[in-house]
């Protein structure tokens, strides 16, 4: 409903009076917060059009739909990228892309629900994409990724793109809040994945199945599984590759921090805090020259 002229000049929105000054304010609060907003989906192409004449930035989010433990849910890897977007989407004028929402998950298909479609299909999506922004004018590439098994194929396609002219920036969340800091470090459905979940929506955890601590399928007394690929044979790790419900009997969660360490406020805080540095990174980013093709 649009907004009508009171008796004193107020705004009416439906059956609630606002004040001309608060009407205007609000009005002027809603302009920024378009002006800053930039999501692909919700504009109109003179506007995206609009954005490439003057703008050769784009951030695209990869995330994925697989197991993180019997207490998180299977979009995890989507649900705390799309929040960090969110944050971002306040404070920054970079156009954002719709997310992918699948991944290159092998190691965790065993689970229900998960949906891999492997690296050559991540690959070849992500090409697509970036390939239809570098037509409209992108050269430059933020990549916001949550999920490690995507790792290799953006990467793959980011070398791609750089032999093109383009930058192609790599940010995976969960270990830029490593550095930010180490008390967030974590595995995987762990403490910090479920801090994260928990800063969307505490109610999307359920604290009823997080259960004991990590229990380990060790290949023998001599082979001492120590991570997701990782076992330990006379005090050196290798790799021997096997599917999550091989590696542990815990329901799919591996890592150093147990999911009851997770809170709501450590989830708050780490989202705001990588986004608040990917809007400054984005900055600076644009700053960079490109390389030649």
């Amino acid at each position: 409903m649009g907004a009508v002229r009171g008796p004193d000049g107020e705004h009416c929105y439906g059956f609630f009076y606002v004040p001309a000054r608060r009407a205007e304010r609000t009005r002027r609060i809603f302009k920024e917060k378009e002006r800053l907003s930039v999501r692909l989906e919700n504009i109109a192409w003179p506007r995206a059009e609009k954005y490439f004449r003057e703008n050769d930035t784009v951030l695209v989010a990869v995330g994925s739909c697989e197991c993180h433990g019997r207490h998180l849910p299977l979009g995890t890897d989507t649900i705390i990228p799309n929040r960090i977007l969110e944050l971002i989407e306040e404070k920054s004028g970079v156009l954002i892309a719709p997310t992918i929402p699948y991944g290159s998950t092998k190691s965790l298909a065993c689970y229900p629900g998960t949906v891999d479609i492997g690296d050559e299909l991540l690959c070849g999506l992500l090409t697509a994409v970036m390939d239809s922004f570098y037509r409209h004018g992108a050269r430059r590439f933020v990549i916001l990724n949550g999920h490690g098994g995507n790792i290799k194929p953006i990467e793959n396609v980011g070398f791609d793109f750089e032999k093109r002219g383009c930058l192609v920036a790599l940010l995976n969340w969960w270990l830029m809040a490593w550095d930010m800091d180490p008390a967030w470090k974590g595995g995987h459905g762990g403490g910090e994945e479920t801090a994260g979940v928990m800063g969307v929506d505490p109610a999307l955890v359920d604290r009823g199945e997080i259960g004991g601590p990590l229990e380990y399928v060790h290949l023998s007394d001599q082979f001492e599984t120590t991570g997701f690929r990782s076992v330990k044979y006379k005090g050196v790790n290798i790799e021997i590759l096997r599917p999550v419900d091989h590696v542990t009997s815990t329901g799919g969660w591996i890592g150093p921090d147990h999911p009851s360490t997770a809170t709501e406020e450590w989830g708050r805080e780490m989202l705001q805090t990588c986004a608040d540095y990917i809007v400054d990174f984005m900055e600076e980013f644009k700053k960079l020259p490109l390389p030649e093709k």
